[in-house]
């Protein structure tokens, strides 16, 4: 009796715990679908030439509210695949930009480029490992890079908080290295890829796609945003010159508009840059300290820019520097 009563106990005892295993495994799992339902979700893109595609991102930090899409970021489609252009602040924002690219798209990605090291450009790399994708970049770029990386990866840690993945530490380092022109061929469209002089930082490097006059110059242009001096304001100032005369039906800003006409859309930072320099000069002259200047060079153009309070008190700092032993 007390064996018959066992056994007769034991499927209700085995459907039991199925079931709550079965449940546990249907909270987890739609868990995890929610979680790469967020991540996937393409970042909204505009076709600024046929073929061109530009997310045109937020003034904005690195913040949980954006996960790091918060520069200009895009992709060239050509006969047999893709070129990326830059991939965001994580591996969350890269992986929305491919998502991106798989929304207008079948062709694989063949190219990753990164204009710069800055980490709201290049840290969503790590998205794109497994696309079989070549990564692409100055060839100072690595060395940049490394110098920067755990900085960059400490920054987003205390950015993000709870949001941080430490997938972010997952840095990815250039396959093709540039060190003056390189063309890349997409199948019956040329991107031609150039790496500058000390600018904006000391590993810019440009994109032009040769069949739609579109020229990706990274944050060798500021629209809106506040411009980031990190390389050297002087090379800067002596570079604007020379893209200035350089043909482009369109331009693709590092932030700002997703498209605008050339050169006309320098105006704007070549008239910040003349005005911080014009204002440290005469603080030098006065004989004005570093923090003077921080405090007072370029501040008649606050109400022109956004991030301005972020940036600018870095910018006079950088100017002062350089122009203090002139």
């Amino acid at each position: 009796m007390r064996r018959a009563s066992s056994s007769a106990g034991l499927p209700g005892e085995m459907t039991g715990r199925a079931s709550r295993i079965a449940a546990a495994w249907l909270v987890a799992l739609a868990a995890l679908c929610a979680t790469e339902a967020r991540a996937a979700e393409p970042l909204p893109t505009t076709e600024v030439a046929p073929g061109v595609f530009v997310y045109q991102a937020p003034y904005a930090l690195l913040a949980p509210s954006n996960m790091g899409a918060i520069a200009n970021v895009g992709f060239v489609v050509g006969r047999d695949g893709v070129a990326v252009i830059d991939t965001g602040n994580t591996k969350e924002a890269g992986e929305r930009l491919l998502a991106s690219v798989k929304a207008r798209t079948d062709l694989p990605v063949r190219y990753v480029v990164n204009t710069h090291m800055h980490p709201d450009h290049a840290l969503g790399d790590a998205a794109f490992r497994g696309t079989g994708a070549q990564f692409v970049a100055h060839a100072k770029f690595k060395r940049a890079l490394d110098a920067r990386a755990q900085s960059y990866v400490d920054g987003a840690k205390r950015a993000l908080g709870e949001r941080f993945d430490e997938d972010l530490g997952d840095i990815v380092t250039p396959d093709v290295q540039v060190t003056d022109k390189l063309t890349l061929d997409l199948g019956g469209r040329s991107l031609e890829l150039e790496a500058w002089p000390t600018a904006h930082t000391d590993n810019d490097l440009t994109v032009f796609d040769q069949t739609s006059g579109t020229w990706f110059l990274g944050d060798l242009l500021f629209m809106g945003h506040l411009p980031s001096v990190d390389g050297s304001f002087e090379g800067w100032v002596r570079l604007m010159a020379r893209l200035r005369e350089q043909s482009a039906a369109r331009v693709v800003p590092g932030h700002g508009p997703a498209s605008a006409s050339w050169p006309d859309a320098l105006a704007p930072q070549q008239r910040y840059f003349d005005r911080l320099r014009k204002d440290v000069e005469t603080l030098l002259d006065a004989g004005a300290s570093l923090r003077e200047a921080s405090e007072k060079a370029g501040v008649s153009e606050r109400e022109a820019w956004a991030l301005f309070d972020e940036f600018n008190a870095r910018n006079a700092i950088a100017v002062y520097r350089e122009l203090e032993w002139r």
